[in-house]
């Protein structure tokens, strides 16, 4: 799942947010016929064309990423016209109902979020190579 939002403040407390971001590790669930294990990945945030930031995460945990980034709230109201158009720019989708009962420990002070939407991962993928050769899992 990619989350994306523009991050708004204070250049060292973005990069701080960014960070933790960054460092935050999540399960994601593999599957081998009707063997099943979870192995740790870490989160990337990757920079878009206007200042637009996008964090991937396995689908499970979007939920607790939205929430931890407030995506309810709207601080900046860009106005339908304004957001649809950065919508179809960066190929996103509207922002979907999600849980609200877990967030992360992210420092996210003096840091404002703009949300965009969200964009899902077209497939499932079967590792090639490597120590887990034939395990499915979600395309990342």
């Amino acid at each position: 799942m990619h989350i994306i939002f523009i991050a708004y403040g204070k250049k060292e407390e973005v990069e701080i947010l960014l960070r933790d971001m960054s460092a935050q590790k999540h399960k994601i669930v593999m599957t081998k016929g009707k063997k099943k294990k979870k192995i740790w990945i870490e989160g990337q945030v990757r920079y878009l064309p206007f200042g637009v930031m996008e964090y991937i995460c396995p689908e499970p945990d979007g939920d607790c990423v939205m929430n931890t980034l407030r995506f309810k709230e709207d601080r900046y109201k860009l106005g339908k016209m304004k957001l649809g158009v950065l919508r179809k720019l960066i190929n996103c989708e509207k922002i979907p109902k999600y849980k609200e009962d877990n967030r992360y420990l992210w420092i996210k002070q003096f840091v404002t979020i703009i949300p965009l939407g969200v964009r899902y991962d077209a497939h499932d993928m079967i590792d090639q190579n490597g120590p887990y050769k034939g395990w499915k899992h979600e395309a990342i």
